[in-house]
Parts: structure tokens; C-alpha cells; sequence
């Protein structure tokens, strides 16, 4: 017995550096990528957006003792699409509909890992924050969304779902790796809305640095959450 914990010991230690060296490798890459998109370096935005975020995606797939086997698979499929998505964004031609399509699969899988740890999170008063934010966002660009109207109201719908079961996983089991996914949601939140409303209410000056700042810090997060509280 004392081998065998030695040995899953000496596995945990190592998945934790690993974990780190990945984590450290993103913050530089994600640096880099948001570097190139403000020069508009096009090439090197090609090479290590999608890069950053399959960083992001190997830290989901090297983790250790998930709260579920479902959880860290639903986490992988989701930064999976998002890699998807963020490949056909950065795509020199009119594709948004899929990406946004991508990122929305992406958050279904997302609301499947939450649920998958303690169930579905039912009180009703708990989506007051969230919906309020969602109508204030949608009243502020209706106007200007035109066709977009239904594909931005469905989406804003699932991403905030997404975010509202991660806090319900998070209040309903107090654990760290929780409250990680719960604040990532929120910054994925906050990087859509931006991407949002530059794209079709009001040009943002910095854009690259708001949405792709709170983007790779939201999947980080949340990829961090299909591991153990204690490495």
C-alpha cells in the first residue's frame, strides 16, 4: 500500500509541475497572440491563436482526479469546439454564424460537466443576476444585430445557463476547482460581450486585448476545474 501511494504521490507532484509549465506556456503564448492581433501580424496570429487554446485543452486532458470521468470529458469536447471555433474565426472569410455555432456546442458540453457533479442547479432567484445582465446586453445592441437578432438571443440564453450551473456546482459543493470554473464562466461572459458588441453596436479600442484578456484567462479556468482541488 505504501508503494502504491508513493507512486500516486510521486504522479500527483508530477501532474502539478506539468500543469504549471502548461499554465505558464499559455500566459506566454496568449501574450503573444494578443500582441500580433493589435499589430495585425496575421500570420503569427494564425499560428498561435489556435496554439494558446490547445494549450489550454491539454491541461483539461492531463488532469487527475476529476470530480467525474463525464466532467472531464464534457470539459475536453468543449475546448475542443472552442479550438474549432476560434480556428474559423480567425479565418480571412465571413464565418461567423459557424464560429458562433462552434462556441455553442461549446457551452452545451460545458452545462453537461456542471450538472454531471450535483445535478442540475433549480433555485429560480439565482438567475436574477444573470438574466438582467443578458437583457441589458441584448437591449443595448438589438438595433443594430439585424439578422444576428434570434442567433444572439439563443446564445446569450446558453452561455449564461453555462455560467449560472457553474455557480451551482460551485455552491453545492464548495470545492476550489469549482469556484475556478464559476469565475471563468464569467469571463467568458465577459469576452463574448465584448466580441459582441465591437462586432455589431460599437467599435472598442483595444479590442484584441478586452476579448482575447478575458477569453484565454475564462477556458484556463475552466480547464484547471477538471482536476483535483490538491495536486
Amino acid at each position: 500500500m505504501a508503494e502504491i501511494r508513493t507512486s500516486i504521490d510521486v504522479g500527483e507532484i508530477r501532474w502539478g509541475w506539468l500543469t504549471i509549465l502548461l499554465s505558464v506556456v499559455v500566459l506566454v503564448l496568449a501574450g503573444m497572440t494578443i500582441g500580433f492581433e493589435m499589430a495585425g501580424v496575421v500570420v503569427g496570429v494564425y499560428f498561435l491563436k489556435p496554439l494558446t487554446t490547445l494549450s489550454i485543452l491539454l491541461i483539461a486532458v492531463i488532469a487527475l482526479r476529476p470530480p467525474s470521468v463525464r466532467y472531464k470529458w464534457m470539459l475536453i469536447f468543449g475546448l475542443t469546439l472552442s479550438l474549432l471555433g476560434d480556428v474559423i474565426l480567425m479565418l480571412p472569410f465571413d464565418l461567423f454564424i459557424f464560429g458562433l455555432l462552434a462556441f455553442l456546442v461549446a457551452n452545451f458540453f460545458y452545462i453537461i460537466a456542471f450538472i454531471s457533479v450535483g445535478g442540475f442547479y433549480k433555485p429560480v432567484k439565482t438567475t436574477i443576476p444573470f438574466l438582467f445582465y443578458g437583457l441589458i446586453l441584448l437591449v443595448y445592441m438589438w438595433s443594430t444585430l439585424g439578422d444576428m437578432r434570434f442567433p444572439a438571443l439563443i446564445y446569450t440564453l446558453v452561455i449564461l445557463t453555462m455560467s449560472w450551473q457553474a455557480y451551482g456546482q460551485w455552491k453545492q459543493t464548495g470545492e476550489r476547482r469549482a469556484l475556478l470554473a464559476f469565475i471563468g464562466s464569467l469571463l467568458f461572459i465577459a469576452s463574448d460581450s465584448a466580441l459582441a458588441i465591437n462586432r455589431f453596436a460599437n467599435p472598442i479600442e483595444l479590442a484584441p486585448l478586452i476579448v482575447l484578456g478575458t477569453y484565454y484567462p475564462a477556458q484556463w479556468l475552466i480547464s484547471l476545474s477538471a482536476g483535483s482541488d490538491h495536486p
